[in-house]
């Protein structure tokens, strides 16, 4: 599965849970974000804005509140739990330009 896809699984995940789970919607429809996934070779970025992740397409916007720096590799360990958030941060196998808080945030909700 391309990393691509693999975004794309968790945005959908991301949906569904906001729809079945009202606390979970309540706690992330304030929150307007935009976010950066820079995997070196490839690139994505998306908004999130009334519970709703929009916006996700190839390339970099230039005005993200938070940018994740990473590996396709470790992208896919996050995704897969078999890297923890943490873990991948100390270790240097992500980096985080923003607010590490809005990235684990997120996180949270997954």
């Amino acid at each position: 599965m391309s990393a691509q896809e693999s975004i794309q699984n968790l945005i959908d995940k991301f949906h569904r849970r906001m729809q079945s789970d009202e606390a979970a919607r309540a706690e992330v429809e304030p929150v307007k974000k935009t976010f950066n996934i820079d995997l070196g070779t490839e690139s994505y970025s998306m908004r999130l804005e009334n519970a709703c992740i929009s916006e996700f397409a190839p390339g970099m916007t230039a005005d993200a509140d938070v940018t994740l720096v990473t590996t396709p590799e470790s992208l896919q360990g996050l995704i897969d739990g078999t890297l923890r958030p943490m873990r991948a941060y100390i270790t240097k196998k992500i980096a985080v330009k923003g607010h590490i808080q809005d990235l684990l945030f997120l996180k949270k909700l997954f």
